[in-house]
């Protein structure tokens, strides 16, 4: 599941407040062991989510760099490659 969050600081444009939920989502899905909370604990599911991306968007807000702005489609180029050279595929 984790395998889905994504580095979100340092990309120009910005993380989406989309991106920041969904790593968020992922992050709560981990650790909670489930994809799809029951009825009963949907509340406090949906509660980390929330939280979770709000101090997740405080803290990519808060972080500086020194580097250049890294490019969303080089990275993903390079993600790709990297896969295509681990699992052997063209």
């Amino acid at each position: 599941m984790c395998r889905n969050i994504r580095t979100l600081h340092n990309f120009e444009p910005r993380a989406t407040s989309a991106e920041v939920e969904a790593a968020a989502l992922q992050y709560v899905r981990k650790i909670s062991g489930s994809t799809k909370p029951s009825k009963a604990n949907e509340e406090a599911f949906a509660e980390a989510v929330h939280q979770i991306a709000h101090i997740t968007q405080h803290l990519l807000d808060s972080m500086v760099s020194h580097g250049p702005a890294k490019n969303r489609e080089e990275e993903a180029a390079k993600a790709k490659a990297r896969a295509a050279v681990r699992f052997g595929t063209t």
